[in-house]
Order: structure tokens, then sequence, then C-alpha cells
């Protein structure tokens, strides 16, 4: 009988894999049914459609096949940042490509430096005599510090360009735990450590509000600048500092007062911008409205592949959330990384790695492991150079400093050299609800930390002392790589962040240059010349079930991103509050030390359904005590 179950376990095993994937093949196709779109078809010449429905990241998150079947994934499109600059460099090299059509109407953004990036790769296309066309309902900041480089910005009639600024509220959750009883017990370096703050504190720090507005200010002020550059006849500081003058003299109507100011070129509608890209690269269909000859990005991407399989520099990439053990795109599980430095190493004959750096931090020791494994590969002989994306902060710093050269963008979010810890301790809920807590000790650590009563002095004093070594650590290492005094270290370090032109003239930073400055520095140093000086990334590449899925899941994505900017704009405090609640829960959760910088801006962009199920769960669990 033992036998017979077993086989008929197996049997429900084959039957439920294949109806897995008959499932996966129905939604596949059906999802390709949808997506067609009659004017956009792949044509072998024509203008590169870059549509921008989502948001632009350095290493996007992937859905896993049980999360699409249990509806627990993204629902809106990240696009790779290397793929849309690799896109666009490509096809300003190409013939068949004789214009852009950038697509705004829902992009909802990503970091400042990365958009420049992005910026730079449009310019290159106009270089090339080719125009870019924008189009959009609405602008916002990001949205037009891509449009700002284009040869023609579109403007809805119904549209309007709202920029607001770096910038906004966080929030802090003092008043929140003491009314449920829940103690944040804090262990801090640094007086710029504001990552704490929201669990000490009902409002910012006199501190904290300096650093964050000298951050948001040089932000700001490069923002403004790369704009100017692009459109130096905009007339932007006014139409900025006083809107409400500048929309009543168009008598309320936003996209003539944009026009007015210089800030788009043309209003129109859709069908009109459709006639535009006609007009410049033709159409296969004289008979359908408003078609053109169309060239799609993913169509584009996987015929002009951006990486060398037989490169000899490595690139590995560190984005998002550091923590421990391993992790899927989007968030950098130490153990994912390792491994992907140690693949790359065995099976590549590499002989320069570029670390590319778009995070936060996270944990101490998860920024540990990955920076040994740096140093071991470091210690093969291979030069090492780092290149910082948007942010590359606190655990984020701590994975660079073996680098023999750290290239940044002005742009740039990085610092944060400082280390805390918290622990949540749940005596005041226990008093609420009635509950005693009690029993013995054998020794002063028994039954440390103990989360119930709050723990002891002794306790206490242990890991404040931890994370006092955590810090000296922290600055020894800045020390020997920077070539810097211990004692200026730390005066530019107690956890403030600094943006990348500070961080370079204060010897945090090397050289200002993008992803491809560190590349050529890293052939430089590692003496390779044409065929040799080629990249490959070491990552797993996403494989077809996974770009399958990623479809699938893309296909909610009008839900959450609005083409109208008041809508879009009015849906960020929500998305900033769901995301803020999101920080709380793994700070609280998290490891009891870490080197993460929570101070550092962050996109608005919506949870995974995973992380809003685990997020609900947390609050749940949190008024339930």
């Amino acid at each position: 009988m033992r036998f017979i179950g077993k086989v008929w376990r197996l049997l429900v095993g084959v039957k439920d894999g294949l109806v897995l994937v008959l499932m996966l093949g129905f939604f596949g196709v059906l999802f390709a049914a949808l997506s067609a779109n009659p004017h956009a078809g792949s044509a072998a010449e024509g203008a590169l459609v870059l549509d921008l429905s989502g948001t632009i990241s350095e290493h996007p998150a992937e859905p896993g096949t049980l999360d699409v079947l249990a509806g627990g994934s993204p629902v809106m499109r990240e696009y790779r940042l290397r793929d849309v600059v690799h896109a666009l460099e490509s096809a300003a090299r190409d013939d068949r490509v004789r214009a852009v059509a950038l697509d705004l109407d829902r992009f909802a953004g990503g970091g400042q430096a990365g958009l420049s990036d992005v910026a730079g790769a449009l310019d290159g296309v106009r270089r090339a005599n080719k125009p870019v066309i924008a189009y959009a309902t609405g602008y916002s900041d990001d949205a037009y510090l891509l449009a700002a480089h284009a040869s023609e910005v579109w403007l809805n009639p119904l549209g309007a360009v709202l920029i607001t600024g770096p910038g906004g509220l966080n929030l802090y959750f003092k008043g929140l735990l003491e009314k449920l009883g829940v103690t944040a017990n804090v262990y801090r370096v640094g007086a710029y450590k504001a990552a704490v703050e929201p669990f000490t504190r009902t409002d910012m720090s006199p501190e904290s509000r300096e650093a964050s507005l000298a951050l948001a200010s040089a932000l700001w002020q490069t923002w403004q600048q790369d704009v100017l550059k692009a459109r130096p006849k905009a007339r932007l500081q006014g139409y900025v500092m006083q809107p409400v003058e500048r929309f009543a003299a168009a008598g309320g109507d936003m996209a003539k007062a944009a026009l007015a100011s210089g800030l788009v070129d043309r209003i129109g509608e859709r069908a009109a911008f459709h006639d535009r890209l006609r007009e410049l690269v033709g159409t296969d269909n004289e008979d359908l409205p408003g078609s053109y000859r169309a060239i799609k990005y993913d169509a584009w991407l996987a015929a002009n592949p951006a990486a060398e399989p037989a490169g000899q520099i490595g690139i590995l990439t560190v984005a998002g959330e550091i923590v421990d053990g391993k992790a899927d795109p989007g968030t950098a599980g130490a153990e994912t990384i390792v491994d992907n430095l140690q693949k790359g190493l065995s099976q590549h004959d590499l002989k320069a790695l570029v670390l590319r750096v778009d995070s936060p931090g996270g944990s101490v020791t998860a920024s540990e492991r990955i920076r040994q494994a740096v140093l071991e590969a470091k210690g093969r002989g291979l030069p090492v150079v780092v290149s910082m994306g948007s942010v590359a902060a606190s655990g984020g710093y701590w994975i660079a400093t073996p680098a023999d050269k750290i290239f940044a963008e002005p742009e740039t979010i990085t610092g944060s050299i400082g280390v805390f810890g918290i622990l949540p301790s749940f005596e005041g809920a226990l008093q609420k609800l009635g509950v005693g807590a009690d029993g013995i000790r054998t020794t002063p650590l028994t039954g440390e930390p103990d989360l119930l009563r709050g723990p002891s002095p002794v306790a206490d004093r242990l890991i404040q002392l931890s994370v006092e070594n955590m810090y000296r650590r922290f600055i020894a290492l800045v020390s020997a790589s920077r070539n810097m005094p211990a004692a200026k270290v730390h005066e530019i370090a107690q956890g403030r962040v600094w943006d990348g032109g500070t961080a370079r003239q204060l010897g945090l930073v090397d050289s200002f240059g993008s992803l491809d400055a560190a590349v050529a520095e890293a052939a430089r140093r590692a003496g390779l010349e044409g065929d040799g000086a080629n990249v490959v990334y070491l990552e797993k590449p996403p494989g077809f079930l996974d770009q399958m899925l990623r479809g699938m899941t893309e296909a909610d994505e009008m839900a959450v991103a609005s083409a109208d900017i008041f809508g879009r704009v009015a849906i960020r405090p929500q998305l900033m509050l769901m995301r803020g609640l999101n920080d709380a829960r793994k700070i609280l959760s998290g490891p009891a030390i870490q080197a993460r910088c929570l101070e550092c801006p962050a996109a608005a962009v919506p949870l995974a359904r995973k992380e809003q199920a685990s997020l609900a769960a947390w609050l749940g669990g949190l008024f339930a005590r």
C-alpha cells in the first residue's frame, strides 16, 4: 500500500505540473494577443518606441511562478536602466532607427542619477541627427528630466507640466508606538543617523533637517542645471516658483502656460503625435490612421544584446536593500551576489571587476559578506572599480570600500557612514493587556534581549558597545580605502547623507562618471584594449519563462500608473505612506544592527503584492497586541 501511495502522489505531482505548464502557456498566448497594438507593430525600420509605462530601476524585480498564480507579483513594469541606455545608444548607431518616440504618459520615475544616464543617451540619439519626440498628458519632475532632452516635447491639451522639486514629509511613529505599548530600544552612533528618528521622535530633528535640506537643495540645483542645459530657452525659474501667476496668465490653461514658458514645443492629442511620427518615419499602412513604422523596444533589445558572453570585465550589480542569505532580483541578497561573483570568476576569464552599486544598505553582516567576496576577487589580481548609481549609501558604501577607484554622479546619494540598532519590546503592551512576565536568571544574559519586559541594562550596554564597534570598523574601512585620517572620516561620517558633488569634494568618491566611465577605467587598469574590453554581467539572465511571467503581470499596469498628472500626484502620498510603513516593518523586524539609509529619497512606486500582504500581516499583528 505504501508503494501504491507513493506512485499515486507521483502521478498527482506530474498532473499538477502539466496543468501549471498549460496554464502558463494559455496566459502567455492570451497576453500576447491582448498586447497587440495596431499602431505600433514591430517594423524592420522606423521609430524606436520607448513607452516607459512604469519605473526605471537598476535591477528590476522578477515575479515568481507561484507569485503570479497567487496574485502576489508587481503590477508596474520596471525597466532595467542599462537596457534602456543600451537601446538608445545602439539606436543612435543604427541606420534602421530614424527617430525615437519617447512615450512618458505613464512614466512613474526612477533615481535621479539613473535618469541622467538615460538623458545622456537621448542626447546621443540627437547628436546622430535623429529626432526624439516626447509625449505625455502630464510631466512630473522625473518625466520632464527626460523630456527636456527631446527634440520636440508634446503635451496633451488637457495636460500640465507639474514640477514640485525634491522634498516632502516623513512618517514618525513614536506616538503610535506609545499608544500600542511598544518601546523602540534604539542604539546609534552619529548625530545624523536619522533612520532611527521615526521611532524616537514625532518630528524631524534639527540635525536631520539640516542634512536633508542640504541634500535636497543639491539635487534640485543639479536637476535645474540639467534641464536648462537641455532647454536653455525654458523660463523654468518663474514657472516653478510662481505657478499660480503663470497658470492664471494663461487663463487657467496649464498646457498653454507650459507652452508660453518654453517647457513644451507643441500641444496636441495623441493622434497628432502619431501623425508627426508618421511624417518622420513613414508608414506601411496608408489606410490606418495614426499608423507609423514602429520598432518595439523589447524586440529591439532582443536583436541587440547589451553584453558579450566572452567579456573580460565582469560587472557585479548590488541593487536594492542588502539582506542576508539569498534573494530575488530587486533585493541584494548577500549569498546570491557572492554566488554570482564566484560563478563569474570560475566561468569567465575575468581581468577586471566593476561593482555597480545602487543600494541604501541594510544588514551589516550581509554588507561585510559582499565586501569580503570583492576582496577575494581583488586578491586574485583583478582591479576593482565601483560605479555608484542613484543611491550608494550606508551598507552600499561599506561594500564600495575595496575599490581602487570610485565613480559617482553629481546626483548620486552616498555617505550615510553610520550604524544603528533597534529592538522593539512590548512591556507597555503587556501592561495594557494585564499580562505579567517573570522568570529566573542563571547569568546576566539569561533571556536577553528581553523583548517582553525590555532589555536589561547589561543587554543595552552590550548592544550599544557592539554598535559603536561596528561604527569604528566602518570608519577604519573608509579611512584605509580613502587614505584619510580616521578623525577626518568621523567628522564627515556620523550617518550624514551627501550628494555626489559634495562627496567628491570630501574625498568619498574619486571622479564623476557613468557606468561606461567605470568600465573604461577598469579596462585601463587591466591593460585591456579592443575586444578584450567587453563586459559580462555576473548575474543569472532572465529566461523565457521569467519574461513571460513579467509580461503577464504588466497587464495590470494601467491600474497604478495614471496619465493624469494630478492623479499621479494625488496617489504619491498613499504610495509613500505604504513604503514608509513597510520600511518601519523592515527596521523593527530586521537585523538588530544595521547600516541602512532610510532618509535617502525613494521612488514612490507601488509595493509588490507580496510586500503588501507582509505589511498587512505586520500591522495586523501590531494592533492585535
